[in-house]
């Protein structure tokens, strides 16, 4: 077995990127990088003149369906999905079936993650009653060998603060406790951020309404959002736990966020791709196929999370990859179709193209917005930042390091095509969007 010599490319680190040899050797670890590595004997050599090479990216908010609705995605075609869209780490959310809220189910997809090659899977441990907030305890403070490997594969808690699929909403009264716990075990704490009763009340009025698609966004207002991230944030204020608001979509939200880094706070948030590049304007080609919690906003709150972006208020960008099958998005009335859309083999594609300054999909009905984005901001967004938040471990791309790196060739234009996906569900809601950058290959 031969190293390998990476010729050419230019390694994207933090703050700079330069024209940069990696050197691989036989074990896996990077032994060097340097301006010009000398031909070795023992290498093979690989042109990647003109490619940017990245480490492998994190998504730190993914439903990959295993268990329970393998009929939608399966740990190893959604991994197939991330690693061809170069992220080779990714944090698994608890609605599956059963939910992840015992050590027993943790330790089944425990198990099930480790048939998994390349693609490295964490796992968010759910709460919804007091007896999950025992089990967690039991977890984060266990002294046997098998609770501290089940440990290392948990990445936090995560709290629905109302339903969305799987039906996981925590039971309000041990809202605060659980925000407790988390600060004195130091666990990282996520919350989709809604408030039950403003939504159920928006149901309740619009009830008699066209019951169409668009409708879903009023029945979710971004009201709702912005009192339920206020809510968690107060729970952080009194309780010191890191809090970190999962797909954030709102004007409102971005400024409660921005207010309270300001404040020093323990807060932190992601958005998702859909909420960058999908706006209520999208409805009329989309249908149910934009739905999604928290559901599409106006072209006003898309540019706010631009601007967190571009500012620092935002912390991560994460894809919420959340997929079912094209009968059950067809199939009813609209506002019953499942909520959630794919979007792990995405994600890259579309951010590199607003690095190259082209704004993907020129036929979108959403105006374009003026946002901006460096290869170095891809980086802060989807590894430095997921990966200090979360503590995941992942490895840079660095001397010593494994090498885990995904090779990117930032000029190939294509077409997202959901056939061409490796997503089980076969469709994507940027369906004929022309992009520009391809992961060429990924090393893991």
């Amino acid at each position: 077995m031969k190293k390998t010599l990476l010729r050419g490319g230019s390694v994207v680190s933090e703050g700079e990127m330069k024209p940069r040899d990696v050197l691989i050797g036989t074990n896996g670890i990077i032994e060097a990088i340097q301006p010009l590595i000398q031909d070795h004997k023992d290498a093979d050599i690989v042109d990647v003149s003109g490619k940017l090479l990245f480490p492998l990216l994190i998504d730190c908010h993914v439903h990959f369906r295993e268990p329970g609705m393998e009929e939608k995605a399966t740990m190893q075609t959604e991994a197939a999905a991330a690693l061809s869209g170069g992220v080779g780490l990714v944090c698994d959310m608890p609605n599956t079936i059963p939910p992840c809220v015992t050590i027993a189910a943790l330790a089944d997809k425990v198990r099930r993650a480790e048939k998994i090659s390349g693609c490295t899977l964490k796992f968010f441990f759910g709460v919804t009653e007091a007896i999950h907030l025992v089990t967690l305890k039991d977890l984060w403070t266990g002294t046997s060998l098998e609770l501290k490997r089940l440990k290392n594969h948990c990445c936090g808690v995560k709290l629905y603060l109302d339903h969305s699929t799987g039906d996981q909403k925590v039971d309000g009264g041990i809202v605060e406790e659980i925000f407790r716990t988390c600060a004195e075990l130091k666990i990282p704490l996520v919350a989709h951020c809604e408030d039950s009763e403003m939504n159920e009340k928006a149901l309740q009025e619009n009830v008699a309404s066209p019951q169409t698609i668009d409708l879903h966004s009023k029945n979710r207002s971004p009201e709702s959002e912005a009192t339920s991230i206020e809510y968690a944030i107060s729970l952080a204020r009194k309780t010191g736990a890191a809090f970190h608001v999962a797909h954030l979509s709102t004007k409102q939200g971005i400024e409660l966020v921005r207010a309270a880094k300001k404040e020093k706070l323990p807060v932190t948030c992601e958005v998702a791709p859909h909420h960058l590049f999908l706006t209520t304007d999208d409805y009329v080609t989309l249908g149910t196929f934009g739905k999604m919690n928290p559901p599409l906003r106006s072209s006003e709150h898309r540019d706010a999370l631009w601007a967190g972006i571009i500012d620092g208020t935002v912390d991560c960008i994460a894809t919420d990859h959340a997929p079912h099958t094209i009968a059950e998005k067809e199939s009813g009335e609209p506002l019953k179709a499942p909520s959630g859309v794919p979007g792990v083999e995405t994600m890259l594609s579309l951010l590199l193209s607003v690095a190259s300054g082209k704004w993907p999909n020129e036929n979108s009905k959403t105006k374009k917005t003026n946002a901006k984005i460096s290869y170095h901001d891809i980086l802060r967004l989807c590894f430095t930042n997921p990966n200090r938040i979360f503590s995941l471990g992942a490895s840079s791309l660095a001397v010593k390091n494994p090498a885990r790196i995904a090779i990117i060739d930032p000029m190939q234009e294509w077409l997202i095509e959901g056939k061409s996906l490796h997503s089980k569900c076969g469709w994507t809601p940027f369906e004929g969007w022309k992009v520009s950058g391809k992961v060429a290959r990924t090393i893991a």
